[in-house]
């Protein structure tokens, strides 16, 4: 367990080490997001102390198998009536006395108990294991979808403002025009409600992208910086055909995905339990033997010559050795009610492994159903983008050559706006249906 604490420290360091700051900025890859909301998410963590303590819980499993060997030394020194431990007559004196004792026991055989109690401490340590996992993919993902969320909000924004820089030179156009006396003032006045509309529109889309960066920065558990900035993902690396099908994707989730080992793995260890406990309703036959040994400062030879200590040490020596067999005959039904309860903490764990499968299954169907609108959406929005472009620029040369009204000019020029918005928000929503369609095949990061 060691290493797992070495490998979150890691983490630490690592992201702290490879965030690099430009000024009052800070620069993030999504490895590093990743990496930070890991090493600072307290699920994670929760779930990396629950491991520890299963890794306990086998460890012991494991000495439960071994000898126990105690060792037991006793000095007395008595003044008055006592009882002598040499000749267990009583005596009127001082005595110094010493007793050495070393004993061990072992299990031989006890219905296989301790041998099913191994195996399920050990499938529920590897269970705790992959929960660990599940927290850390899940946390993943979510990282993963929100950076996501900052690029596309980054877009809109660009968007936004390129609209706005639009507007803005047709402003300034028309304002030269009105004070010419070319155009009526009410073209004037269109454009700058116009203008007026794209600055909202540039205020709503920051307003969105700094709360998605403090939704990341949450995630991240670390301090919010509007100033954040993240490495850019190139959209067009990604497939606009998802080639895997629903049956697929479960196919792949059912050997992939922690959380479907997890709850396996729980299964087993239950049913291991049932096994163990039913051992506890048969007989335990162990082995056990010792050595012993003892000193008086009272004991005496026929000459009533005393007994030298080491010489009372080899002579006094001795072992013995042993079988003991505990029959369980009535323990106030204590086994068999806690079989009963392993039976039904089996049956629970059944219970969840196949409400889990069929759960996953249904969010693989549904996202994969989604995925499958998005990408419908993203083809149909890049038809409109390049319609309502065509449309616009010739609004736009109509307009500026005196042949089109400025109603005219803002309708073309709206369309075409709400075109590469949602081609924009179109072309991440795909992007996130595939990233999670990614996460039940154990394929998360890019």
């Amino acid at each position: 367990m060691r290493a797992s604490k070495l490998f979150v420290t890691f983490l630490c360091i690592l992201w702290y080490g490879q965030a690099s700051s430009q000024g009052d900025s800070v620069i993030y890859s999504l490895q590093q997001c990743v990496d930070a909301a890991i090493a600072n998410n307290s699920d994670v963590m929760q779930r990396y102390f629950q491991m520890q303590g299963t890794s306990v819980d086998h460890n012991q499993a494991v000495g439960n198998l071994f000898p126990t060997v105690t060792g037991n030394v006793g000095h007395t020194f008595s003044q008055g009536r006592n009882i002598d431990p040499f000749s267990n007559a009583y005596v009127n004196n001082n005595i110094t006395s010493a007793n050495y004792r070393l004993s061990s026991e072992v299990t031989i055989f006890n219905g296989f108990r301790l041998l099913h109690s191994l195996k399920r401490a050990s499938l529920s340590y590897d269970a705790s294991k992959m929960e660990w996992q599940q927290a850390k993919d899940v946390t993943t993902l979510s990282v993963m979808l929100a950076y996501l969320q900052v690029l596309n909000n980054e877009e809109l924004l660009a968007q936004a403002e390129k609209q706005y820089v639009v507007s803005s030179k047709q402003v300034e156009r028309m304002n030269v025009m009105n004070n010419e006396g070319a155009v009526s003032p009410s073209q004037l006045y269109d454009l700058k409600g116009q203008l007026a509309t794209d600055n909202i529109s540039v205020t709503s889309a920051r307003n969105a992208l700094n709360a998605s960066k403090l939704s990341l920065a949450q995630l991240m558990n670390v301090p919010y910086n509007k100033n954040m900035k993240l490495i850019p993902v190139n959209p067009a690396e990604f497939s606009m055909q998802y080639s895997a099908t629903v049956d697929n994707i479960y196919d792949v989730a059912l050997t992939e995905l922690a959380q479907i080992k997890a709850v396996d793995l729980r299964k087993q260890s239950a049913a291991q339990a049932v096994k163990a406990n039913r051992g506890s309703l048969w007989p335990t036959l162990s082995l056990n033997g010792g050595v012993s040994d003892n000193y008086s400062s009272l004991a005496a030879d026929a000459n009533a010559q005393k007994i030298k200590y080491f010489d009372q040490i080899k002579n006094n020596y001795g072992t013995y050795f042993g079988f003991n067999v505990y029959i369980p005959i009535l323990n106030n039904f204590y086994a068999r009610n806690q079989l009963k309860l392993s039976k039904n903490e089996f049956k629970r764990a059944e219970f969840a492994q196949k409400t889990t499968l069929t759960q996953i299954k249904q969010s693989i169907e549904e996202n994969y159903f989604n995925m499958t609108a998005a990408l419908e959406t993203y083809k149909a929005a890049v038809e409109q983008v390049s319609a309502f472009t065509e449309s616009f620029h010739a609004a736009e040369v109509r307009f500026n050559e005196g042949a089109a009204t400025s109603v005219d000019y803002m309708i073309a020029k709206n369309n075409v706006d709400r075109a590469n918005v949602n081609l924009i928000t179109a072309r991440y929503n795909y992007l996130f249906r595939i990233k999670i369609l990614d996460y039940y095949q154990g394929k998360l990061l890019w």
